[in-house]
């Protein structure tokens, strides 16, 4: 595996990309042939029971980093105090970025990119957080998404990877169709480089189902080295977003944000140790 510094070893694996994607039942994406081609290959997993915490997209967004949604039932512009998952990642000297489609970069704060609403900050939970907007040196690594390719190409692809599409590719301005052939043109490429995707655990999911209120059931997979060969391609143990953060902290033996993290279930059920 290839990164950027000094490589800290995980448990299960040594770098966690994830990629989310927009307003679709579970049961509409797990017929998609491309998401459900990716849960049946070797290194592939269907998380089956996992579900987003609420209505509608940013409280999601927040939940993965920060372990609470703050009560947040809304899409404003929030700013977020107190501790979150980059503070527990550098604490172990752990390298990340937030890969962002269409973001206009410099600690750009608006709702929406200046020209378009292509990029939207309810995307992107780095922003909300206070000690990270309001930290140049941290701020600037929330950065265009264009810059993974030169990162792959350079060898500095972080071991936290958090990559947001713009609102077209991720389904939420088109439809999972659309989303899904953006997906399998922009993904497939990078998964035929060994120094990109060894050791790497890519998480693909969604941030809250089409349909409104309850079950609020997502799609979400796993996919890569990390994951046992050969299992059957389906754990159905109750995940939700607070699991992201619940697995990374196990991941690397970090520290806990003390909320709801400390009870969430990290997915490492099928990972090899």
């Amino acid at each position: 595996m290839r990164t950027a510094g000094k490589i800290v070893k995980g448990k299960y694996f040594d770098r966690f990309f994830l990629i989310i994607f927009e307003n679709t039942d579970y049961i509409t994406a797990v017929k998609d042939p491309y998401l459900s081609d990716l849960t049946n290959r070797q290194d592939g997993i269907l998380l089956s029971n996992f579900f987003a915490v609420e209505h509608p997209s940013e409280p999601n967004y927040i939940a993965q980093i920060y372990g609470s949604t703050l009560g947040i039932l809304d899409d404003a512009d929030y700013n977020v105090t107190g501790k979150n998952l980059v503070d527990l990642l550098e604490d172990k000297g752990i390298s990340w970025k937030a890969y962002m489609e269409n973001y206009p970069g410099n600690c750009y704060q608006y709702s929406f990119g200046p020209s378009n609403d292509s990029y939207a900050r309810k995307h992107n939970p780095f922003i909300s957080m206070v000690n990270i907007h309001d930290d140049p040196v941290r701020c600037a690594k929330i950065v265009n998404a264009s810059q993974l390719d030169m990162d792959i190409n350079t060898n500095s692809v972080p071991q936290f990877a958090y990559y947001t599409p713009n609102q077209d590719n991720d389904a939420h301005d088109t439809n999972l169709t659309f989303a899904m052939t953006w997906f399998k043109g922009w993904f497939e490429p990078k998964l035929q480089d060994p120094a990109f995707t060894t050791n790497t655990l890519f998480f693909i999911t969604f941030d809250e189902s089409e349909s409104k209120g309850e079950p609020n059931q997502i799609f979400s997979s796993l996919l890569g080295t990390p994951v046992q060969p050969n299992v059957n391609h389906n754990d159905d143990t109750y995940y939700t977003h607070f699991s992201v953060a619940k697995t990374i902290e196990e991941n690397w033996d970090l520290h806990d944000l003390g909320r709801n993290d400390t009870t969430a279930t990290p997915f490492t059920k099928f990972l090899i140790s």
